[in-house]
């Protein structure tokens, strides 16, 4: 009897589902009202871009590569790939200079880039200014009405 009941629920959400899709069928149908200024732009539109592209309109593919210049471009990486191993071997990683006055080199020339005045401010500044907006933005004492 349950299963009945199940069977007949189910239909019902299925004719219900379908009655919905098919009222919403009409919203995508492609008439335009005629008697809207823009009709013949939007028709000519349409018409324009009515037909799919053809297979022939797609561009062709590239033919693949000939094995000797696939060959030819490896080798020239690998060489390349040489020649900047052999670079990044040359660089000094290793500071043999006094730590200290590297890290004064390294102040000064953060000191000497200049910073905008908003990166500048301090936790407290910061602070100070949303204090400041949030007494701008509290209500003003009620009227008193009598």
């Amino acid at each position: 009897m349950n299963a009945l009941n199940r069977k007949n629920a189910a239909l019902c959400v299925v004719l219900a589902g379908a009655g919905l899709l098919s009222a919403c069928g009409g919203a995508f149908s492609s008439r335009t009202d005629a008697a809207s200024p823009v009709a013949p732009q939007v028709q000519a539109l349409v018409d324009a871009n009515r037909e799919y592209p053809r297979w022939e309109e797609f561009p062709r593919a590239t033919p693949a590569p000939e094995p000797a210049q696939v060959a030819l471009q490896v080798n020239t990486l690998r060489v390349r790939a040489g020649a900047l191993e052999g670079e990044a071997s040359r660089i000094d990683w290793q500071t043999t200079e006094d730590a200290e006055a590297f890290a004064a080199a390294v102040r000064a020339r953060i000191a000497a880039t200049p910073v905008d005045p908003a990166s500048a401010e301090t936790q407290a500044e910061i602070e100070a200014r949303l204090r400041a907006a949030r007494e701008r933005g509290r209500a003003p004492p009620p009227v008193d009405r009598r």
